[in-house]
């Protein structure tokens, strides 16, 4: 039974889980968007601060496409199911070295099994609350491009065959990337590599290194940790949807540059999944008018969900 049926009618939750094709394709276009502006932003005044916003720009929509590729599986970007695995995978997947099919797969059982022992993200939160030590060599590994660099090769030398227990390969576990065929790793890195040469042929030749690859290794991997970490980091390990997630919520910065197209919505997401992600900040509203605010586990923002992980607790 979908969670959210045990707080919303049929009524509440039909008008909010209708997808819109004018959505989903301005979602896109947007995505796209932000990240040609922030090359252009750079190419127009070249200097060292609008490198380093358009790399922290660039990687938060790399997780942008990661969240609508997410919602692609979903079947919830799109109306119809063709534009949905098109979309999904070709425009949001692959360009990220992610592919639709093989996460899809992977993220429906992290739904039905939410924090027991047959969920595949338990990777991730089981280690929760942590250190702060901890974190902070986790954040410094994904911010020098330690972490993507390993899961890059890992992906390439052995079709992401996951070596040892090193907390550096954590994310790569609960992204299901490693589901690839070689086939499909082909043709990811076929289109995570047009980007790039795209990008160098509008600009300078080394644009494609520094304004896709640079930022695929390093910011879109401490965002896409943090994401994690925010969703299910240091919640109740229980089958009670109130609890096994968080809703994190985000002020102007963070939904710019680590939690983009309302991905903080979390627990909302879990009560219903297919309610599109614009969707959710309208569902959050109705479960808080019923009462249930208090019952939700909510943070007030990222920097507290990282408080409440381990970020300020010492060895």
């Amino acid at each position: 039974m979908t969670p959210g049926k045990a707080y919303l009618s049929s009524a509440e939750i039909r008008p909010i889980a209708a997808r819109s094709d004018r959505v989903g394709l301005w979602l896109l276009v947007h995505c796209w968007g932000v990240i040609t502006g922030a090359v252009a932003m750079f190419a127009l005044w070249p200097n060292a601060v609008t490198f380093m916003l358009a790399v922290l720009i660039i990687g938060s929509r790399q997780l942008g496409l990661a969240i609508l590729m997410h919602e692609a599986a979903h079947s919830a970007l799109f109306r119809t199911r063709r534009w949905n695995e098109i979309a999904g995978d070709w425009m949001c997947g692959r360009p990220i070295m992610a592919e639709l099919h093989a996460y899809r797969h992977y993220h429906l059982t992290h739904h039905r099994f939410t924090q027991t022992d047959k969920d595949p993200d338990l990777v991730l939160s089981a280690k929760f609350p942590t250190t702060h030590a901890s974190l902070r060599r986790k954040f410094l590994r994904d911010l020098s491009g330690r972490t993507g660099l390993k899961l890059f090769i890992g992906q390439i030398m052995a079709h992401v065959r996951l070596a040892g227990d090193d907390d550096a390969m954590d994310v790569a576990k609960s992204q299901a990337a490693q589901a690839f065929k070689s086939t499909d790793l082909v043709k990811s890195l076929a289109v995570f590599g047009s980007v790039a040469i795209l990008m160098s042929m509008a600009g300078e030749w080394w644009y494609g290194l520094a304004f896709w690859v640079l930022p695929y290794l390093t910011w879109f991997q401490f965002v896409l940790r943090v994401r994690n970490i925010a969703e299910h980091g240091a919640t109740e390990a229980s089958a009670n949807p109130m609890q096994n997630v968080r809703t994190t919520h985000a002020n102007w910065i963070e939904r710019a540059l680590v939690a983009p197209y309302w991905v903080n919505y979390h627990l909302e997401h879990h009560m219903i999944m297919h309610v599109p992600c614009w969707q959710l900040p309208q569902m959050h509203q109705l479960l808080v008018n019923k009462g249930l605010g208090t019952q939700m586990n909510q943070a007030p923002s990222y920097k507290a969900a990282m408080i409440e992980a381990g970020w300020h607790r010492r060895q």
